[in-house]
């Protein structure tokens, strides 16, 4: 089953800030907020939440289709994804354009702070989901306004269930637009903070939300994840990691194995495990895609874990 994930690819500038923010950030001073961070560790990595989701279905099994637009110096990218048999043919490169970058500075409390250049990110709107054939789930993921609010809408003109994630391009849309994304859309997922965000802006609950969507799903951090759906509640505890390096992507790879799942017809409870199995092997690694397995090692983990075979 083929997965279009509409969204951006970017290239991440992560930074290790060795302390703590709240250390250096006085609550009574923001609003005169002048602050610097001396950042020892620095790396450069391939990012952006459709590259992100794209790389971790792919390792699943899946049949990731990312579409997104690239700029000039996209290249080292393109070999990346080339290497990783994830097809680019909807990916577009607009010449004279940065390809969209992040730069994210963590702290020892894994909080982030967070500046992103759109780049070629502001022309998404070129790309149309009415171009793409045999597409059986989508995505939209965080991309330009215009972008996504196109793909919504191409997404259920053609009959295509997808999920709305509105991450952190949730400023960029009113009310109406938000409650607009939520009517369209057959899923609707955010983390805790964003499920907060979603609902003071829509005026709606949680439950009123998940009553317009076959299912609402809410990661909340070591709590694990709730899902709204068919009139349930259902909670997943959180997967054990083996390690905590890295927080960066960890909700891209947990809505990777959302797709995965839905795309498999498991159940929720079975769906949710698969998401947060997924985050636990991301926050091990630096990077957002420096993650491997092969599908057999990441079914031998879920059992170890869960107790049954996917």
């Amino acid at each position: 089953m083929s997965a279009l994930i509409c969204g951006s690819m970017a290239y991440d500038t992560i930074m290790v800030f060795e302390d703590q923010f709240k250390n250096h950030i006085l609550p009574d001073k923001v609003h005169i907020l002048n602050v610097s961070f001396f950042v020892p560790h620095m790396r450069r990595e391939f990012g952006g939440c459709a590259g992100n989701i794209a790389y971790n279905l792919k390792l699943l099994g899946g049949s990731p289709i990312p579409m997104a637009t690239v700029g000039d110096d996209f290249g080292p990218y393109r070999n990346w994804f080339e290497q990783q048999n994830i097809a680019l043919d909807y990916v577009k490169t607009l010449p004279g354009t940065f390809t969209p970058q992040a730069f994210i500075t963590t702290d020892h409390d894994n909080n982030q702070i967070t500046a992103f250049h759109p780049g070629a990110m502001s022309r998404s709107y070129e790309n149309h989901v009415k171009d793409v054939p045999g597409v059986t789930i989508g995505m939209v993921s965080p991309d330009s306004r215009e972008g996504m609010i196109q793909n919504a809408r191409e997404f259920h003109e053609m009959g295509i269930p997808f999920i709305f994630d509105p991450g952190q391009a949730m400023p960029l849309f009113s009310p109406d637009d938000l409650r607009n994304f939520i009517e369209l859309a057959d899923y609707v997922t955010v983390n805790d903070y964003e499920s907060s965000m979603l609902q003071k802006q829509t005026g709606w609950t949680e439950q009123e939300i998940a009553e317009r969507v076959k299912a609402l799903i809410c990661t909340r951090g070591p709590q694990g994840v709730t899902i709204f759906a068919d009139g349930n509640s259902y909670q997943i505890p959180q997967a054990q990691e083996k390690a905590i390096k890295d927080p960066t992507g960890c909700g891209d790879a947990f809505r990777a194995g959302l797709l995965f799942g839905l795309s498999k017809g498991y159940d929720w409870e079975t769906i949710g495990r698969i998401g947060n199995l997924m985050g636990a092997i991301k926050v091990s690694y630096h990077g957002t895609q420096n993650q491997s397995f092969t599908y057999d090692e990441f079914n031998a983990e879920f059992t170890k874990q869960f107790g049954y075979s996917l």
